[in-house]
């Protein structure tokens, strides 16, 4: 049985329960109500033919008992009225209507209901005391229409129950309709979801549970198709990282055996076995630097990496100052203008991020240039700019750049010895230190990347 058509057989029952129960306490509380004003009525009715006698019997001292049938007669006027009768001991003095029931008590006054004929009476005894023998005076009340309109109360409250019921009943089917329409837009979009229809959504409209249900599905729909967005990324990352590691090792490969092959099966002249040996040497030297690398990166994923507090302008400048000479004798002038700040760091992991964007920058220099180097605190953070004057990369390079293998001038970066992976280190090291790398380029106006990296006071 569906969900919906629980609710409708709830809110059905309910309706029924409860109207039910309230109508048939309503109509017993107005019956017995009724029935009680009745029986006061014919309470007093009977007081009235009781006094009557009475006084007839005390103002006719020659106990000519005509007198008191004739009063009795005349007293005979009540449409509920249905039997009087009169005694003294076991002599009827008068009686009328219909006679009494039989009863069995001493008490001087009594009264009780019985049916007839599919009518109820009401019957009341009392006794008069006289100087003789006491007269028992009967009287019975037809109350019939009391009953008679209690069962036209029921019957009209039947009826009033079915019409309410199938009222309620529909009533209750549109509202469970409208109550669980966000259930089945859940249900739909989880069977499309399931199908790879990713954007699908509820969309709920409501702030009711059901509508919080909606929302959080929607939500929890949200994350599945990033995670799953991500994940067919890092599978296109992953492809394009075995089809460009299988590129970089076919090719010094290819070369490495072809220049063996040479030497194994030719004789060569000194000169270009030199040539033979110093190219296996280099393109050894760059699978030996492709491997390096690659450890890095794992290495960096699987230990665990201790932060410590470092001056960065300290470390920053102990590092150049060892490259000065180096970078010189390419004609390039690198200079720092560094504000001191300490920060939780790696200092060999991020001196290698420094050493990187140097060398990054520096390959960007065809014959000579400046690079400079930026510190200053912004905001809570330490912001590090490494500027470059060299001949820049285009924009859609930078989308790219930080990609394993990739490179914005692969026959340039070969013939430099780059393996492509020193920008993505770079993001690596970056990330694990919580902080952020941006790259603003130009073609032949140069690079500035710019690295953003939490600032702790001392």
């Amino acid at each position: 049985m569906r969900f919906r058509q629980k609710m409708l057989l709830v809110m059905v029952w309910l309706l029924t329960l409860s109207y039910g129960v309230g109508g048939l306490l309503l109509i017993r509380q107005n019956f017995r109500s009724s029935l009680e004003q009745t029986q006061n009525n014919c309470a007093e009715s009977y007081e009235m033919l009781l006094q009557t006698v009475q006084l007839v019997n005390f103002v006719d001292i020659q106990q000519d008992f005509s007198n008191i049938s004739t009063a009795l007669e005349r007293m005979n006027s009540a449409n509920s009225l249905v039997g009087i009768s009169l005694t003294r001991g076991d002599k009827v003095l008068y009686e009328i209507g219909e006679e009494k029931a039989e009863y069995d008590t001493d008490s001087e006054f009594e009264s009780f209901l019985f049916a007839r004929d599919s009518r109820h009476v009401y019957q009341i005894n009392g006794i008069i005391r006289t100087n003789g023998k006491p007269l028992e005076l009967v009287v019975l009340y037809d109350i019939t229409p009391v009953y008679e309109a209690r069962d036209d109360q029921v019957r009209v409250y039947h009826q009033v129950l079915i019409v309410l019921i199938l009222a309620g009943g529909f009533a209750a089917w549109i509202t469970t309709y409208y109550m669980t329409m966000p259930l089945n837009k859940v249900s739909k979009t989880a069977r499309a979801l399931a199908s790879g229809q990713l954007e699908s959504r509820v969309n709920s409209k409501t702030h009711d549970e059901i509508g919080q249900l909606g929302s959080d599905f929607d939500y929890m729909a949200d994350r599945l198709e990033d995670n799953i967005t991500e994940l067919k990324l890092s599978m296109e990352k992953q492809d394009r990282f075995m089809g460009s590691f299988a590129h970089e090792l076919k090719t010094p490969m290819t070369s490495i055996i072809g220049y063996a092959d040479l030497l194994r099966s030719q004789s060569l002249n000194a000169d270009e076995t030199q040539e033979a040996a110093n190219y296996i040497f280099s393109e050894g030297k760059r699978l030996e630097s492709l491997s390096l690398k690659l450890l890095d990166l794992l290495m960096m994923k699987q230990q665990e990496i201790k932060f410590v507090p470092t001056d960065m302008k300290s470390m920053i400048q102990n590092l150049t100052s060892h490259l000065q000479p180096v970078y010189r004798n390419r004609r390039i002038v690198l200079q720092c203008r560094l504000e001191p700040a300490m920060c939780m760091v790696e200092p060999d992991l991020f001196s290698s991020l420094i050493t990187n964007l140097l060398d990054n920058a520096r390959k960007a220099l065809d014959n000579g240039g400046n690079i400079m180097i930026l510190g200053d605190s912004v905001k809570g953070n330490y912001r590090i700019r490494v500027i470059d004057n060299g001949r820049g990369m285009p924009e859609e390079a930078l989308k790219h750049i930080t990609e394993a293998f990739y490179r914005v001038d692969k026959s340039r970066s070969r013939a430099q010895g780059g393996v492509g992976l020193g920008l993505n280190l770079c993001k690596e090291i970056i990330e694990l230190h919580n902080g952020t790398i941006a790259f603003a380029s130009k073609e032949g106006n140069g690079t500035c990347v710019t690295i953003m990296i939490k600032e702790i006071t001392v």
